[in-house]
């Protein structure tokens, strides 16, 4: 993930991001939260909705990731308990692979799901119990439609 906004004060923790999760950033090289996360992270981890706004690459993907990450439960097959529906395959790919540190470190398996890609092996994986769904809306509505 490429930040281009300045750091903000702080640290995660500080905002209340739980410490397993704040290892896992700090295994990928991000240890200081950003303007957009700053503003989000502690209403976002207290259960209240938001809605924010900022540029290409200043760390919205964290921003609503970390909370989702912080309070899902696991997975059974089929029944995944966070889903993040995101407009193509590319940010489907991308929003995956910045969740999966963290998906590891609290063992959540996260799985995106995308057109262009074959359905079987897709369905495979989210037999498998995916924690947390990312996925495009036409693949989504895929699955909904074939229960």
């Amino acid at each position: 993930m490429t930040n281009h906004s300045r750091p903000a004060a702080g640290g995660f923790g500080a905002l209340g991001v739980p410490a397993d999760l704040c290892a896992a950033l700090a295994a990928d090289g991000i240890t200081e939260p950003f303007d957009i996360q700053t503003a989000c992270l502690p209403d976002a981890l207290a259960g209240r909705d938001l809605c924010g706004r900022a540029p290409t690459g200043s760390g919205k993907t964290l921003a609503y990731g970390i909370p989702l990450m912080a309070k899902v439960s696991q997975a059974k097959p089929f029944h995944p308990t966070g889903i993040i529906l995101v407009p193509t395959r590319e940010l489907a790919k991308q929003v995956r692979f910045d969740l999966l540190s963290m998906g590891k470190e609290r063992r959540k398996y996260i799985l995106a799901v995308y057109g262009g890609t074959a359905y079987g092996s897709q369905l495979n994986s989210f037999r498998m119990g995916a924690s947390i769904l990312v996925a495009c809306p036409g693949r989504l509505l895929d699955f909904v439609r074939r229960g």
